[in-house]
């Protein structure tokens, strides 16, 4: 993977973080750049981490799946960004809840960052058979994610989640299409 794919892996995998964020942010009524950089770096810190486990887990069955691995990357990529695509369309039941409700604990905060980087697991699985350099590619992968939080939280009471579903679907399509060009390149080679 080149450094534009990674840059655009870790956008991609920052979306569903930032739609969640739009949404914490519209209930603000003006959030702190101190507290919204707070919580973009405890969705950093977990999102970063977590491909790093993915590819862990990945590397140590590589010998598995060395026949296969193109097929594998595709079918994580496409299965996660159709899957992103997809809750790009529901309601987002969260914009529902009474305003003085949102104080969250940091638990909540953080169970909410790590259901949200479940996705970036699944792809640092596919970052094992796709020989990448992990660090490199977590680490931008939780800052992209630190600073989508950060700007999500800032602009969320002026784009409301409008912005953060279509986002949400940019990404999945982003890694759909990132999926397709690993499986074309193993299949031409």
């Amino acid at each position: 993977m080149n450094f534009l794919t990674v840059m655009l892996l870790a956008f991609a995998m920052s979306t569903d973080a930032f739609a969640v964020a739009v949404c914490k942010g519209v209930s603000l009524n003006v959030p702190k750049l101190k507290d919204a950089f707070k919580v973009g770096l405890i969705f950093g810190l977990i999102e970063g981490i977590t491909p790093m486990l993915g590819w862990l887990c990945g590397f140590l069955t590589l010998h598995f799946t060395e026949k296969w691995d193109h097929w594998i990357i595709f079918l994580l990529m496409l299965f996660l960004g159709s899957h992103m695509i997809y809750n790009s369309f529901l309601e987002d039941d969260e914009t529902q809840e009474d305003k003085n409700t949102k104080k969250q604990s940091l638990f909540l905060l953080v169970l909410t960052a790590i259901s949200t980087s479940i996705d970036a697991f699944a792809v640092g699985i596919g970052l094992a058979l796709a020989t990448v350099n992990i660090v490199f590619a977590s680490c931008m992968i939780g800052a992209a994610t630190c600073l989508m939080v950060t700007l999500g939280i800032l602009l969320g009471k002026k784009i409301g989640s409008w912005i953060g579903k279509r986002a949400e679907f940019l990404g999945g399509l982003v890694l759909i299409v990132i999926g397709s060009i690993t499986l074309y390149q193993h299949i031409s080679a």
